[in-house]
């Protein structure tokens, strides 16, 4: 049997003849074909076409994560700019402090527009290609057709989903782009009534047909539930959230469960109970994917301190752009016993590896901890000392590389625990037991309560760098996006380059909720196509 690996490389071969066949018709290109060119009327008319193809939006997802755009920022931007987090240096740090992608015409609009709108309109439309094609093909197995139908169908609501999340002001389509009307001229964006209408029945298709185990790294049943109790909370359907929620973490068929322990969450190629949706990466095979900075982006430069090499045990070699906040670290701190602060999720603490203090804390620099009288070195603490995020350090990583190719856990059923207690605390429910599941498996103490904030504060110990916390803030509504960032974001005074001008908290203004459609998008739309308010 092919693996999924293989059909990554040849999907992603598929996918750019079918670009090039589409702007520029095949007919007529050569007179001859020879027997082994893989076109666009192999993809859309045959059923290996239609498979190969699916899965070749399995890679498209995977390109953002893996673009080397200003040291791989896909991978972390939406986490640079969350009240979690502190962005300490590099383009990724201007974007993450609200002095770039704030303006439709400045570079890191640009960015986004490569990395999330034109990246997730090309899997949007690929998605309904195939969707459309598979509809009314003949001649091809039915349990081949409802596979490429479901698994299609999901990625084209995830990428509008995720369209509008960040955008809001967006289109959406289910007919397949042509050369009759490729240049049609979309002249304003959809409802949200339209937009959640076809995200919806894409996924209601989806948890329908996908099935509940499947070749691991490809959709579930669980995925689609996942995502879909993730629309429903957007929309303030509670209930339907809740229903969705429950089918995976009860479901009587629901392969799944949260793993033993928080070492165990990230350990490995992430392949067990608790993972919904996982990007596949493998080294030294055709179609395994490239390389990625994602961990190095979350991780400081420990190595740089003598008598320490870089390890995968503590982080693997970074190089300090996105690292936790004071703010989420008193939140990891508010339980002694909770273990996602104890070198699972994040490090707090680094060790000698040679020399005479082997196996001894590091304790070359110190933070600021009074503004008046700051240490002789505080800024190499930033630099090397800080605490780290460490969830995407792979056993398999290279430490001496800030390079490495590793498999990414996009969703995970943890999340899926929050979502039904939120829901629940929404409709005047008891969530507690979902939320309490969470907190005792870190080793906390369970809460008799909660409430928004209690949610809020959960998600952000289980859930940061894992890129949900900016879309949460925001789902949250203006008031709490505001209140969060504006307190939060960064270490304010305590972060000596976040000073000034370099301030998030004071760099943020309301309208940053929705991202700025950069205006060379603008400029391929509709001349009264809207902007989003404020840019």
């Amino acid at each position: 049997m092919k693996s999924i690996f293989y059909h990554l490389y040849i999907g992603s071969r598929i996918l750019l003849l079918s670009v090039v066949c589409t702007f520029l018709s095949c007919s007529d290109f050569l007179e001859e074909q020879p027997s082994t060119l893989i076109d666009s009327d192999y993809i859309f008319t045959t059923e290996d076409g239609l498979e190969s193809g699916v899965v070749s939006l399995y890679k498209l997802e995977r390109d953002r994560y893996q673009t080397r755009t200003e040291d791989y920022m896909g991978a972390v931007l939406m986490s640079s700019r969350s009240d979690l987090a502190f962005s300490r240096t590099g383009y990724t740090g201007l974007m993450g402090r609200y002095q770039r992608g704030v303006s439709p015409d400045d570079f890191g609009a640009t960015l986004a527009s490569t990395l999330f709108w034109r990246n997730y309109y090309n899997i949007a439309n690929k998605s309904t290609e195939l969707i459309n094609s598979a509809e009314v093909i003949e001649g091809i197995d039915e349990d081949v057709r409802i596979r490429v139908l479901a698994e299609a169908k999901f990625f084209r609501a995830h990428a509008y989903f995720y369209l509008y999340r960040m955008y809001n002001n967006i289109y959406v389509s289910d007919g397949t782009i042509t050369v009759d009307n490729a240049f049609d001229v979309i002249d304003t964006r959809s409802s949200d009534e339209e937009i959640f209408s076809l995200i919806n029945s894409d996924l209601d298709y989806a948890v329908e047909h996908l099935p509940w185990t499947n070749t691991f790294g490809r959709l579930t049943k669980g995925t689609a539930h996942h995502v879909k109790a993730k629309v429903a909370m957007w929309q303030g359907e509670w209930n339907i959230a809740e229903q969705h929620a429950l089918s995976v973490i009860e479901g009587a068929d629901s392969p799944h469960s949260l793993v033993s322990s928080t070492s165990d969450v990230f350990s490995g190629d992430r392949d067990h109970s608790e993972s919904l949706f996982v990007l596949q990466a493998q080294d030294d095979l055709l179609g395994g994917g490239g390389t990625t900075m994602m961990n190095a982006n979350y991780v400081t430069q420990y190595f740089q301190i003598g008598g320490i090499e870089s390890n995968i045990e503590q982080g693997g070699r970074g190089f300090s752009r996105i690292l936790p906040n004071l703010y989420l670290q008193g939140l990891l701190n508010d339980d002694p016993n909770d273990t996602r602060n104890d070198n699972t999720y994040f490090r707090l603490e680094y060790f000698y590896t040679s020399g005479d203090r082997i196996g001894e804390k590091v304790d070359d620099y110190a933070p600021i901890t009074d503004l008046d009288n700051p240490s002789d070195n505080y800024t190499r603490f930033y630099q090397r000392m800080h605490p780290s995020c460490i969830k995407f350090a792979q056993e398999d990583d290279n430490p001496n590389s800030y390079l490495n190719r590793s498999n990414i856990l996009v969703y995970r059923l943890a999340e899926t625990y929050l979502i039904a207690a939120e829901a629940m605390m929404r409709q005047g429910k008891d969530g507690t037991s979902y939320l309490n599941a969470v907190r005792m498996r870190a080793g906390a103490a369970p809460v008799t309560s909660i409430d928004e904030q209690t949610v809020l504060d959960e998600r952000a110990r289980e859930l940061a760098f894992e890129g949900q916390r900016w879309f949460t803030l925001k789902r949250m509504g203006q008031d709490v996006i505001d209140r969060q960032i504006t307190s939060y974001a960064g270490d304010g005074e305590y972060f000596p380059a976040n000073l000034g001008a370099k301030d998030p908290r004071s760099n943020w203004r309301s309208h940053y909720i929705n991202w700025p459609i950069a205006q060379r998008d603008l400029d391929l739309l509709g001349a009264s196509y809207p902007q989003n308010d404020g840019y």
